[in-house]
C-alpha cells in the first residue's frame, strides 16, 4: 500500500516521498482498520518538515495530522464503531491508504456530511472553537479580531462566531481576500498595515473587542493588540512570520493586554473521552448543516505528494490542499 514518508528536514516537497509499505495486518483486540479517504496539509505539517516545529519526530516518519476514513475491519472487543462507519482519526500518521488504530483513536461522524470537509474537522474547527470559548467570556455582539483570516482556522472562526452571535474583524494581507471573506460571513475585513489599530477601532466603534487571535506572531501580534480593548487578550496559535510574539510595554503595562499560547494537541490530551466526542459531535453537526465550510483548492493522490506540498506552500492560495490516499472523494 502507498504511504508518505518524511526522510529529512528541509523543503517539504524535497524531503517527503510516496513509498510502498506492506498491507496492514488484521486489527488486534480493541483495534480498527481505517481506509483513509482524505486529509489536509496543515501549516504545522510544513513546519515539521522544515524542522521548525516544537518537536522533531524520529526519522523516517509517516506524517498526516488528521484524516477522515471508513472502518474496514474491527478487532475483538470493539464496540464504539462498526464496519462501514465514517470516522475521523485522532492519530497523527494518516497519509497512508490504510492504518490500524485503537477504537479510542477514532470518532464517528455523520456519513451524510462532505468527506472533504470532515477531513479538516480535527484541527481547524476545534482550534477555532476552543480559542473562542476557553479564554474570554464573549458576550453577544462582542468583536473578535484575528489575523491570517483566510486560513482554515480563520474560516472556521468566522462561521462559528457568527453562529454564536459574536462579530469578527478579520485581518488579511491583500485586497483580493476582502470580498470572499465577507461572503463567508466576516463582519469586517481589513488589510494589515501599521495603522491597523486605528482603522480597527473605527470599525468597532463603541463595541467591545476583548479577544485577538494571532497566527503570525512577530510584529503582527503588536498590531493585533492595538485593535483590542484595554484588558484584552491575544491568543497565539502559530508563528507564520517565524518571529517571536511582540507586545510593547505600553500594551502590557498601561493597557493590561495579555498573551496566551494555544496548542491543540496539549489541550486534547487533557480532555476526557466524553468531552472530546461531544465537541466533535457538535462541530461535525455544524459541517453537516452547512454552518462550517472551508474552501478546498485542490486534491492530490499520494503519488503526487511533492506537487501537493509545493501547492500547499504557496502564499496566494484560496483554499486548503487535501491528499486523497484512495482516490477521488465526494
Amino acid at each position: 500500500m502507498k504511504a508518505v514518508q518524511l526522510t529529512g528536514y528541509g523543503v517539504p516537497s524535497e524531503v517527503c516521498q510516496c513509498i510502498d509499505l506492506p498491507d496492514v495486518a488484521s486489527p488486534g483486540p480493541g483495534e480498527v482498520t481505517l481506509k483513509v479517504l482524505a486529509g489536509p496539509i496543515n501549516p504545522a505539517e510544513l513546519l515539521i518538515f522544515e524542522g521548525r516545529y516544537a518537536s522533531k519526530p524520529e526519522l523516517p516518519y509517516q506524517p498526516g495530522i488528521e484524516a477522515v476514513g471508513v472502518i474496514e475491519q474491527i478487532g475483538e472487543g470493539v464496540t464504539s464503531v462498526s464496519v462501514g462507519d465514517k470516522v475521523i482519526s485522532l492519530g497523527r500518521q494518516n497519509w497512508v491508504q490504510r492504518v490500524n488504530l485503537t477504537q479510542e483513536q477514532v470518532i464517528k461522524v455523520p456519513d451524510s456530511a462532505s468527506t472533504g470537509q470532515l477531513a479538516m474537522l480535527k484541527v481547524n474547527p476545534a482550534t477555532a472553537w476552543l480559542m473562542l470559548t476557553d479564554y474570554v467570556s464573549l458576550q453577544p455582539g462582542d468583536w473578535v479580531v484575528q489575523n491570517a483570516a483566510n486560513s482554515g482556522v480563520g474560516h472556521s472562526l468566522i462561521q462559528l462566531a457568527r453562529a454564536n452571535g459574536w462579530r469578527t474583524l478579520n485581518v488579511v494581507r491583500r485586497d483580493s481576500l476582502i470580498d470572499p471573506l465577507k461572503a463567508a460571513g466576516a463582519d469586517a475585513v481589513l488589510v494589515d498595515d501599521d495603522d491597523l489599530g486605528e482603522r480597527a477601532r473605527d470599525v468597532i466603534g463603541q463595541g467591545k473587542a476583548p479577544l485577538g487571535i494571532d497566527a503570525i506572531a512577530g510584529t503582527a501580534t503588536t498590531r493585533l493588540a492595538d485593535c483590542l480593548d484595554d484588558g484584552g487578550m491575544v491568543v497565539n496559535y502559530g508563528f507564520l512570520s517565524g518571529d517571536a510574539c511582540q507586545l510593547t510595554p505600553n500594551q502590557t503595562v498601561f493597557r493590561d493586554i495579555s498573551l496566551k499560547g494555544f496548542w491543540l494537541a496539549k489541550l486534547m490530551g487533557g480532555m476526557s473521552r466524553e468531552t472530546l466526542t461531544g465537541m466533535y459531535a457538535k462541530l461535525a453537526g455544524s459541517i453537516a448543516d452547512g454552518t462550517l465550510h472551508t474552501p478546498i483548492e485542490a486534491t492530490y493522490d499520494l503519488d503526487a505528494i511533492s506537487a501537493a506540498l509545493d501547492h500547499a506552500h504557496r502564499e496566494s492560495r484560496d483554499g486548503k490542499i487535501l491528499v486523497t490516499p484512495n482516490g477521488a472523494i465526494d
